[in-house]
């Protein structure tokens, strides 16, 4: 009876560990370039990689295999200011159940508002918000739960205008001075490592984790199914999930394996 109890005990234990595992969103990445999807080399538009399937396409291949979250980048509207690809956020967010969260040169009120307006979860700031907190902070306020930040770094300093201006600002220094804002999200991308499939700084992650008042999801660099797991592994309760781009569409993660992944981690 003692071994039996002791057994239920064990069981009970593993139950409650497993409970504390932190649950991890897996965002899937689409950037849009003239209609079409694409990937850049640590933000260098010369450095462009075009995919056959389109955008609409490549969001149900996610919906398809079970994805709940999309991060998209308009680089169009990063070179414009504009919201050059607000049809497709549209089209996207109509057919399918996706979270999405959508970045890419919004530097007013009226973008953010277009974007809440087509039905996204997030609107990501960066370059705008960076250059000006007061525009950060308003936009908060304004947009309560709908304000994600774009935290872009390149040996620990910030860069914004499409990462081609590095500012002389350490990142968790910014980070410290709007962290009481209300920011619903943060979504921190080394440059050094974003497309080159060598696997996030996971390192300099968690430090902002650390600081951070909002949840952080990492960004740039994921190889291989190894990086996924590695982030889980984490159990960092402030790490709310992982973006993976390039590795998708060159074919080093299956999606087949990655949609496995998730369903492990939900």
């Amino acid at each position: 009876m003692k071994k039996l109890s002791q057994t239920f005990l064990f069981f009970g234990e593993k139950k409650r560990k497993e409970k504390k595992q932190k649950t991890m969103k897996i965002f899937p990445a689409i950037d849009i370039k003239d209609k079409k999807c694409v990937r850049l080399i640590k933000g260098d538009f010369e450095n462009k990689t075009e995919y056959k399937a389109s955008p609409i396409d490549q969001a149900g291949k996610y919906n398809d295999h079970g994805f709940k979250n999309l991060h998209i980048v308009d680089l169009d509207g990063a070179l414009t200011g504009k919201t050059v690809n607000l049809d497709i956020i549209q089209e996207i967010v109509s057919k399918f159940d996706l979270k999405i969260e959508i970045g890419g040169g919004i530097r007013n009120f009226e973008s953010i508002q277009k974007y809440i307006d087509a039905g996204v979860e997030k609107v990501i700031l960066g370059s705008a918000a960076i250059k000006d907190k007061k525009f950060l902070k308003e936009a908060c306020e304004k947009f309560p739960n709908k304000i994600a930040l774009g935290l872009d770094a390149k040996d620990g300093n910030l860069s914004v205008s499409g990462w081609k201006e590095n500012l002389n600002v350490k990142t968790l220094n910014y980070l410290k001075e709007v962290n009481d804002f209300g920011v619903s999200r943060i979504i921190y991308t080394d440059i050094n490592r974003d497309g080159m499939k060598t696997g996030p700084n996971f390192n300099e992650t968690v430090k902002i984790a650390e600081i951070s008042k909002c949840p952080i999801v990492i960004s740039g660099g994921v190889s291989s199914m190894k990086d996924i797991k590695k982030a889980k592994e984490l159990n960092n309760k402030k790490i709310e999930g992982i973006i993976v781009g390039k590795a998708i569409y060159d074919g080093d993660i299956k999606l087949e394996e990655l949609a496995n992944e998730l369903r492990k981690i939900q």
